[in-house]
């Protein structure tokens, strides 16, 4: 079954997905707040590019989320930078009915949401150099080595990404998977429209909150590692 609002004439999936859809309980809240919301901040699946200035009212520079979660970091961010603008893709219900709920309780107007296939709405509905930034933020690891082939971070796509940010926007990933943050550092090294901002791995940067999972992991002595590439200028 597809996310109510995708469309239902999305092209056959031709891309091994990075996510399951499970039947994840919604709340009544999260239900509530999706039925109000998508109509106001949510955008339906479509394969043509986005008219950002159109979408957001205004023109201003524009980020990418894949992989919202629950929203409290994206809305963070968000709220943080008005004078941005950002997108967020999500695919699970609960997650986007909980990211509906910042949106409101927040008076954002510089966010708007994606349910659907983050593979198919960069492919599809993203212009290229139209981003000033993309986030990241702890995909799936996929552990089991048979199923590393559903990672995100994968060539093709990091190459599509790099081919919509602007000249000095920046991809930034992180996850708390080592032998993970190790292949995304290899594939962005890898792809040569990037170059790295750092050493190796990048020290968290100040744009990205630090969620309370993450801190009771530092606690623990779990790690966390921030990769940042730039797009290069191009002659």
């Amino acid at each position: 079954m597809q996310p109510p609002h995708s469309n239902e004439t999305a092209p056959r999936q031709t891309h091994i997905r990075s996510f399951v859809l499970r039947q994840g309980r919604v709340s009544n809240a999260q239900q509530r707040y999706y039925d109000e919301g998508m109509p106001r901040w949510g955008l339906p699946y479509a394969a043509e590019p986005l008219d950002f200035a159109a979408v957001f009212g205004r023109r201003a520079p524009v980020f990418l989320e894949i992989g919202c979660g629950m929203g409290e970091t994206t809305a963070a961010i968000a709220a943080a930078h008005p004078g941005n603008d950002y997108l967020g893709i999500e695919v699970h219900t609960p997650g986007v009915g909980s990211l509906l709920k910042e949106i409101a309780t927040r008076n954002l107007s510089n966010l708007r949401v994606i349910q659907h296939d983050a593979v198919e709405v960069v492919r599809d509905m993203i212009p290229p150099g139209s981003l000033a930034g993309i986030h990241i933020y702890f995909p799936d690891p996929w552990p089991k080595k048979r199923h590393h082939k559903r990672r995100l971070i994968q060539p093709p796509f990091v190459h599509a990404l790099a081919l919509r940010l602007t000249a000095g926007g920046y991809l930034h990933c992180a996850t708390d998977w080592e032998e993970y943050a190790v292949q995304m550092l290899d594939v962005l090294s890898a792809e040569p429209l990037l170059e790295n901002t750092a050493q190796g791995f990048a020290p968290r940067p100040d744009w990205r909150p630090q969620t309370k999972f993450e801190t009771r992991g530092l606690k623990l002595g779990h790690g966390v590692w921030d990769v940042l590439f730039t797009r290069k200028e191009t002659a």
